[in-house]
């Protein structure tokens, strides 16, 4: 009697998270055993995270804070892995029950995760239930990038943006959509910048809230807001760019520093949340203390200090300049965002400008900071697009 051939797991796997009980307590005795470093000497941010603030945050986080919360929160929506290039890529893909929405793939950067736009899905995926219209609608895919979340870790190199831009194609398409659009900040941005770039067969157009546009070369004589954005990539490469650097270049000896520390972890992300949102003080003021602490336990709990740092590592011949795109592009600039562009380079490099939005609050981390905003700007911009 033959055998039976064996039956090849699906294309597309559910997924649920689910964090064992003793990696729990694991962290609350990590916690518990902190060995602070020095005061610092200054009285601002100049020199990093302060302690008092780590402080307050850390004891939060091992006191009152509740990761199953948030579990259950990432729970609620569906989530799946599928392998791509020979990665599992972990994704939440919400269906709009409105006929005929738009599917959008949205991409986060670094610090940031799945976790920056849990509050967008609704609105985006329901608009008449948030106050909007029902011809809004769009289904949404919000992938974890490799060596992210819940994606798999690569085991080699090569994992550059277009690379990865490449398996969003593959992995639009394996969901069955012809015809759709990208939005993207921070590295979700890049990546979504390089979609524009492919042009791949049913990419309809792109929506970018930071714009990577800056001349090849910049000019002798600017405008005020041209020179406030030189101004502002000078310090978003300089004083504010130590963890750039560190990931571009060592982003192993990163892993070693954070994987066994998770107050190490928190101050790590806690310095970058600080410095680029739109924030009245402190970051919680931005995002909330519960907001920053599922970002970074979320980094935590995959032990991905490492693998997410070496998107810097294997992208670091990148620059802020160009690529010059002809697709439709839609853009939203947030005020605090750094650095932060202005219109004259922004159309420059967009020839296909179909939207530009000023937004009146927010920073660098535009979903998580200022959702109504950035659902209001993607209904907007992208309307033009539809059928």
């Amino acid at each position: 009697m033959a055998e039976s051939a064996p039956i090849p797991p699906p294309l597309v796997r559910p997924f649920t998270v689910s964090i064992p009980d003793a990696e729990i307590e694991d962290l609350k005795r990590r916690l518990a055993r902190t060995r602070w470093p020095a005061q610092e000497t200054v009285a601002d941010w100049s020199q990093g995270v302060r302690l008092d603030h780590a402080k307050s945050l850390i004891d939060y986080w091992a006191r009152k804070y509740d990761w199953r919360r948030f579990e259950s929160e990432l729970n609620r929506f569906p989530q799946f892995l599928t392998a791509i290039d020979g990665l599992d890529i972990h994704f939440i893909h919400v269906r709009s029950k409105h006929p005929n929405a738009m599917p959008l793939i949205l991409t986060h950067g670094w610090p940031g995760s799945i976790v920056e736009f849990l509050k967008v899905i609704g609105p985006l995926t329901d608009p008449v239930a948030f106050g909007g219209n029902a011809d809004d609608a769009f289904d949404v895919v919000i992938p974890s990038l490799p060596g992210f979340g819940f994606s798999q870790k690569p085991a080699e190199t090569g994992w550059s943006v277009s690379r990865i831009a490449a398996a969003w194609v593959e992995l639009m398409k394996r969901l069955g959509y012809t015809k759709w659009a990208a939005q993207g900040g921070d590295w979700g941005a890049v990546i979504t910048s390089v979609l524009g770039v492919m042009q791949p067969e049913g990419l309809l157009g792109i929506h970018l809230n930071s714009q990577y546009a800056f001349p090849a070369q910049i000019p002798d004589t600017l405008s005020p807001e041209e020179q406030y954005a030189v101004d502002s990539l000078a310090l978003y490469n300089g004083d504010m760019g130590g963890a750039n650097h560190l990931q571009a270049t060592k982003p192993a000896t990163i892993g070693f520093a954070l994987a066994d520390s998770p107050a190490g972890q928190v101050a790590w992300i806690y310095d970058k949340f600080q410095a680029k949102t739109d924030n009245h003080g402190l970051a919680e003021d931005a995002l909330g203390t519960d907001e920053i602490l599922d970002a970074i336990s979320l980094y935590w709990f995959t032990n991905t200090a490492a693998s997410s740092a070496r998107i810097y590592w294997e992208n670091k011949a990148g620059s802020m300049a160009g690529p010059k795109l002809t697709l439709p592009v839609a853009v939203t600039v947030f005020p605090r965002d750094i650095p932060r562009l202005p219109r004259s380079w922004i159309e420059d490099t967009y020839a296909n400008l179909i939207h530009y939005g000023e937004a009146d609050k927010g920073g660098h981390y535009a979903a998580f900071e200022q959702p109504g905003i950035l659902v209001s700007e993607i209904r907007t911009s992208l309307r033009s697009l539809r059928p």
